[in-house]
């Protein structure tokens, strides 16, 4: 892969990696405030639907943080868009959809429908 091409996915990856850092921080925060004390069981439940909806959403957040930062140290050891199950060179196409990829299409695709036909 070209430098060019490696520099863009490394500042892509870190953008990504700082604004997902910040949105956590955020929530963090927020959840931490004083608690509304609410007379009304359904507006109670509402309440904690919402926090429990946000807090899927921040642990999906949180397996992407781990998963951006192996792909920025692929990047410094040289591995990047490498596919890890055949060992060839994954798209920059590919790359730009999913950064993180450690599979090229062809991998992936299969890997996949044996998933399906295992029914995993």
């Amino acid at each position: 892969m070209k430098k060019k091409d490696l520099e863009f996915f490394k500042k892509l990856l870190t953008e990504r990696l700082e604004n997902l850092l910040s949105e956590a921080s955020q929530t963090v925060s927020g959840m931490t405030g004083e608690i509304a004390n609410f007379p009304d069981p359904t507006d109670r439940a509402s309440l904690e639907a919402d926090r429990n909806f946000m807090l899927r959403i921040r642990d999906r957040e949180r397996k992407l943080i781990v998963k951006i930062r192996e792909a920025l140290g692929r990047i410094d050891t040289g591995t990047y868009g490498i596919c890890d199950t055949c060992g060839s060179e994954i798209s920059i196409k590919r790359l730009k959809a999913r950064p993180v990829t450690t599979q090229c299409i062809d991998c992936k695709t299969r890997e996949e429908a044996m998933e399906n036909a295992l029914g995993i």
